[in-house]
């Protein structure tokens, strides 16, 4: 299961993204970029970063590491700026941290060279979750220590905010044309050739598994928490067959 940390202070927002992560310190005296149950969609968001960032680091993709982070809402009544105190009051109890890789340089497609074997690795992933969040104008790609690292999967797995329609959506083709990588050739024939057949039922279980429960608690159409984790894993397992066919604008 995923380390969990408590926060002791929070430091400063991320202007960058849309949802307005922090950056805070925890308990195990680390520094978390901490993701908030009360931003945006919500726990449906933190469960993308869950299950896309496990699942990518078992393929072998570098991802900051995760952990769940308890937060006690207290600590918004200091914070001066509305917006962010209004997150910390509506998000507490457990949220979503990622390591802060201090140092780390956004990915620029014209700086940065990465190979066609990479490259089709991360082009096939994202296929796999159906990311719709790694274009050029916004890579959520990050090079730290000369390695590239994969950032920011709240936009995955669209299928969940509609589950009646998540086999119909699981089966749509997915877009390359301006994905970040594009330009870079990528084999995405050998990448599934390599990771597909890793993706079994028992990985995503494990990968699963991972979730805090109360972030599937009373999910409409779902008896238990185990019921919505099999129903995670299911669209994953069938599009990690195909969707190296069903992938448009990658020659």
């Amino acid at each position: 299961m995923l380390q969990e940390v408590t926060v002791t202070r929070y430091i400063t927002p991320l202007r960058e993204g849309g949802s307005l992560p922090g950056l805070v310190e925890a308990d195990d005296f680390g520094t978390y970029v901490l993701k908030f149950t009360g931003a945006g969609q919500g726990r449906k968001t933190l469960v993308a970063e869950v299950v896309c960032g496990e699942l990518a680091r078992r393929l072998g993709l570098r991802v900051p590491r995760l952990v769940t982070v308890e937060l006690d809402p207290v600590l918004g009544l200091g914070e001066p700026d509305q917006e962010v105190q209004g997150l910390l009051k509506s998000s507490g109890g457990t949220n979503l941290g990622m390591d802060f890789l201090s140092g780390a340089l956004g990915f620029d497609p014209l700086a940065f060279e990465v190979s066609p074997e990479d490259a089709g690795r991360i082009v096939w992933f994202d296929a796999l979750v159906n990311n719709v969040d790694r274009s050029w104008r916004n890579p959520n790609l990050l090079m730290w220590q000369g390695e590239l690292w994969l950032i920011d999967h709240g936009a995955t797995m669209i299928w969940q905010h509609n589950w009646p329609g998540a086999q119909a959506s699981a089966a749509r083709p997915y877009d390359a044309v301006g994905h970040a990588l594009a330009s870079f050739a990528p084999d995405v024939r050998a990448a599934a050739a390599e990771l597909a057949p890793l993706v079994t039922e028992e990985l995503l279980a494990e990968v699963t598994a991972e979730i805090p429960g109360v972030w599937l608690e009373d999910e409409p159409g779902f008896e238990s928490a185990d019921a919505l984790r099999k129903a995670y894993a299911q669209p994953l397992l069938a599009r990690a067959a195909v969707i190296h066919e069903r992938i448009e604008g990658i020659k």
